[in-house]
Order: structure tokens, then sequence, then C-alpha cells
């Protein structure tokens, strides 16, 4: 875990070193005082020598200063080294995230992702910067002020014999108790963000399905579940500060008791007593300081390793074989005997031994039934997923030959759930080609339909689309991220369901778009309707995860059962409609 941790803190290795040294000398001349203090008590008093004391006083103040100084210092250093920390590991997660597959974010979960990149990220941050103060300061008081301590009184010393092991034994057992109880609390912060995530990005559901009551129940629940385990974790902590307390004031009492023994037998000045009373409260503190930040390195620790998780994940794909100089001459696709399924475990394959030649510039429409196939198909493309069997080429090369980054670019993709980001229209759509130019925006808008509502806007490509696309209709938003592809100018255009919110007339013009502008460009729909793919030079049927037959619409009228199903389906159903 450290491993992976430290590059972050690296960069301030330099003012961690100073702060640690600014806490161990703030500790230090903190000490000191009380032995300074001893001589006024024991020599200045009973002398009545002012200037003895004076002298004396001075030198405490000077010691006072220097040492809140260090403090200051050492507050500001930790505060700069933490907050440094922070960015940088939040940093290292969020580009290690944009690294993953689609598979690897999958096995997070986005929510976890989230509490992962704050608060874990927080809690580690906040680690640092108190550790750097208590995880140095506390062991130098500790040891120092045992050492004066022992220094002024071997005898009276005995008493710490028996309070250390009990302190010791104390924040060992409640250190192993609350260990796996900050693991647990950080895994219900993520549960509690998935409740809170899903409902916001479902909105609109919840509220037509008047379902707000069930979904205040939920997160009521998760949020109990958050609550209970806080206070079990936090509970079982809090314990050590007054049991902590009891052995404190009890070591004070049994110094008391025998110091003053010793003091009225003469065998302890009391200038001395009064300086290991000082030292004896130095060391309690500093063990309760040990022990608190005992308790945040436990919270830490669990932190750390789910932070460690995201850093270590290997991303499922990568440019690791790919020749930088790959280009994609063109947009012809090659699928040899590829089979494909989500995770390795799983026994059953969701594309099974598929062999299928696209040629460069043809229009392709996919058609199948929930779960058969073809938006798992579409992915291997791109390789947003990986084949584990077969090859899948682009160009006359197996994609993973490919930079990830040349070959997205070559292969637009708009998929089922369309995507708009806070901003402007322009903003949004130059995500496809930022260098774009005012006539190719509008050509691109033009081939999706989308120029037909953008005039009707009164800001036109400068309108703020709000968070995901609000101010936009479902139909609105396909027209806008097709357009987004187009602007790409890819060599293969891939089109998952993205007409589902478009009615058919403005569907058929945007496929008579394609064949106008989009000649050259290889094009793969998935459609639902029959009526977006019939005029396609070649229709895919897809059942099980395989390719049961492929044609023009005439030939799998009469020979394809299945497409056969579905086209006399939708037509009594728009004849009955109509």
């Amino acid at each position: 875990m450290l491993k992976k941790l430290w590059p972050c803190a690296k960069p301030y290795a330099v003012p961690i070193l100073l702060g640690v040294l600014c806490a161990a000398g703030e500790a230090v001349f903190e000490l000191l005082i009380p032995l300074v203090m001893s001589e006024i008590v024991n020599i200045g008093i009973p002398s009545a020598d002012t200037g003895f004391i004076v002298s004396r006083g001075v030198r405490m103040a000077g010691m006072a200063v220097i040492s809140m100084s260090l403090g200051v210092g050492s507050a500001a250093l930790s505060a700069i080294a933490g907050m440094g920390f922070g960015a940088n590991l939040r940093q290292a997660e969020y580009a290690k995230i944009q690294e993953f597959a689609f598979s690897n974010i999958e096995k997070f979960s986005t929510a976890s992702l989230v509490t992962r990149m704050t608060n874990d990220a927080h809690a580690l941050q906040m680690t640092l910067m108190m550790g750097m103060r208590l995880m140095v300061r506390s062991p130098v008081m500790l040891i120092a002020a045992l050492f004066f301590s022992i220094r002024l009184s071997a005898r009276l010393s005995l008493v710490f014999a028996i309070a250390l092991p009990v302190l010791a034994v104390m924040v060992g057992v409640i250190l192993f108790r609350a260990s796996p109880l900050f693991q647990s609390l950080q895994e219900r912060t993520d549960n509690l963000n998935l409740v809170v995530q899903e409902n916001l990005a479902g909105i609109r559901v919840v509220k037509s399905f008047v379902r707000e009551d069930r979904e205040k129940e939920k997160f009521a629940r998760r949020s109990r579940d958050l609550r209970d385990t806080a206070l079990e974790a936090f509970g079982t902590v809090v314990i050590n500060m007054p049991l902590m307390l009891l052995v404190v004031y009890s070591t004070m009492i049994a110094v008391l008791w025998f110091g003053g023994q010793m003091v009225y037998a003469g065998t302890l000045p009391s200038g001395d007593l009064i300086a290991y009373f000082t030292y004896i409260m130095q060391i309690m503190m500093s063990l309760m300081m040990v022990s608190m930040m005992f308790m945040m390195l436990t919270r830490g620790v669990a932190c750390g390793r789910r932070i460690a998780e995201v850093l270590d994940e290997q991303p499922a794909v990568t440019d690791d074989h790919a020749d930088p100089a790959a280009q994609v001459r063109d947009g012809s696709i090659d699928f040899d005997r590829v089979s494909f399924r989500y995770h390795a475990e799983n026994p059953q394959w969701v594309l099974r031994d598929i062999t299928l030649h696209i040629a460069a510039g043809e229009t392709v429409g996919i058609l199948g039934g929930t779960g058969s196939g073809k938006t798992s198909l579409v992915s291997l493309i791109p390789r947003l997923y990986e084949a584990q069997e077969g090859t899948v080429k682009v160009g006359g090369r197996p994609v993973g030959e490919y930079p990830m980054g040349h070959l997205r670019q070559q292969v637009s993709m708009v998929l089922q759930q369309n995507t708009l980001f806070s901003g402007t229209i322009r903003e949004n759509l130059l995500w496809g080609n930022p260098e774009a130019s005012e006539e190719e925006i509008w050509s691109a808008c033009r081939a999706a339909c989308a120029d037909e509502f953008l005039k009707g806007f009164p800001d036109g490509l400068e309108t703020d689309l709000g968070q995901g696309g609000v101010n936009v209709s479902g139909g609105q938003k396909q027209r806008l991220c097709i357009a987004r592809a187009i602007l790409a100018k890819p060599k293969i255009l891939i089109l998952d369901d993205s007409t589902s919110a478009v009615d058919v007339a403005t569907d058929a013009k945007i496929r008579s778009a394609f064949r106008q502008d989009l000649g050259g460009v290889t094009k793969l729909i998935i459609a639902q309707r029959v009526s977006s793919v019939m005029d396609a030079d070649r229709i895919l049927v897809m059942d099980q995860g395989t390719v049961v037959d492929q044609g023009t619409h005439e030939e799998l009228l009469e020979r394809c059962e299945i497409y056969r199903d579905v086209y006399q389906s939708q037509r009594e159903g728009a004849e009955n409609h109509g």
C-alpha cells in the first residue's frame, strides 16, 4: 500500500521532513521548560535571588517562543504537505480511472470510485497532516519526558511500570476491534453514495412511477446502516478517552501520594516534584495523542487499502502490444472466430464463434432481441471490451495493434445511453473535433437533423445545456450525440439504437443524410425498428450471441424466420395504430 501511495507524497518530501523536525524541536524545547522551572523553585526561591529567578524566567520565555515558532512552522508545513498529498492522490486516482476499460469500472461501481476519490482521499490527507505532528511530537515527548522523569527520581518512576503496560493493552484491544469496523464504514459509505447517485440520475423515472416514498425508505435504510456502523466504530474509539483518563489520573494520584511522602522525608526536593508532575502530565498526554493517532491510522489504513486497490487495478484493455505508428487505413471490419464474455469466470459466452467481414463504406444494420449480443459485438471494435477468443480487425489489422487513442478517433460510437455534459451545445459538439470550424459544426448538425431545432434556440450553439443535457428532449439529445460523432470525421460510425427517441420521418432524413454525406464511412446501425435498417447494404440478424443470418431486406424476408416475424409484427402494429 505504501509503495502505491508514496509517489503522491514524494513531491512534498522536503516539507514533510522539515515539518517532522519542527515538531520534534517543539517537543524538545517544551520539555526543557520544567527543568528550568525546577531550578527556580529549588534554588532561586529559597535563596531569594531575584537575578537568578529573572534570568531563568527569561530563559523559559525564550524556550516558549522558540517552541511556539517551531509549532507554527510544523502546522504550516503539515498543511502544505497534507493538502498537496491529497490533491496528488485524487489526481492519481482520476488518471488511473481514465485508463480503465468498462469492465474495470463495473468491478468497483461508480459510487465506490467516487467515495474513494473524495471521502477516502480526505481521510488519508488528514492522517498525514495530523501524523506529521502527533506521530513525531508524541513519541519524542514521551521518550524525553520519561528520561527526565527517571533522571529526577528513578524510584518514583516505578509508577510507570504499571501504568504503561495497562495503557498498551487497552490501546491494542481497541485497535483490534476498530480496524474492521472502519473498513465496513467505508463500504457503507459506498452503499449510501450508490443510492444517491442512482436516485439523482433516475429522478425522472422515480417521479413518473411515483416511487419517492420507496426511494426515501431505501435512502433511510442505507443511511441508518452507515449511522449504526459509524456509531459502533467511533464508539469503540471514544472508549479510549475515558479509559486513558482513568489511568492518567490514577497515575497522578499515585505520584502525588508517593512523591509527597518523599518530599516530606527530604529525599526529593519540592521543585523536582513539581517538574516531575509536569512530566507526568506530558507523558500521559503524549500517550493519549499516540493512541488517538493510532485510531486515525486505523481508519487511514482502511482508506489507503481501498485507494491502493484502484491504483493497483490493471486496465483490462491496454496499449502494451500496440504499434505507435499504426494508422487505420480504411473502415473495413473483420471478426475472425470471435468469442466474448464479460467476466472470465462466467461460463456463458455473450458472443460465440463469430466470423464476419464488413467492407469499408458499407452500411450494415444489426437486429436482434434483447441479450442477443448486438452492443457487445460493436463494443469490441473500438476496444471498449476485449475479445477473449479470436481476432477483431479494423483496416486489415488487429485492433490491439493500434494505439487506443488513434483507434477510437477513427471509430465514433453513439451509445444507447446518450451523454451530454454541462456547458454549451458548441462545447459538447467540439468533443468530436476541438478544431472544427463553424461550417463543419453546422454540416454535422445538418447530417444529424439537429439544425432543425438549433435554429429555434435563441442562443443557437451557445445554448447552455445544463447538467446532463436537461434542457433538451431525448430525441434532440440523440441528434446532438450523432452530430458530435460525425464531427470527429471517423472511418467507422456506430449507432447503438441511437435514433430510438427520434420520429420515423426524422430517422429517414438522418439515413438519407448518411448516404449523401458519409458515403465513404462504414456505418453500423443497431436498431429495434426494421424501418431504420431496411435500406442498409446488409442486415445482420443476431440471436443468443451468434449471427444467425445476414443479407438484404428482401433476402431476409424470404429465408430468415426471425427477421420475418419482427418485420410482420412491426408492420401489423403500425397498421393497427393507424
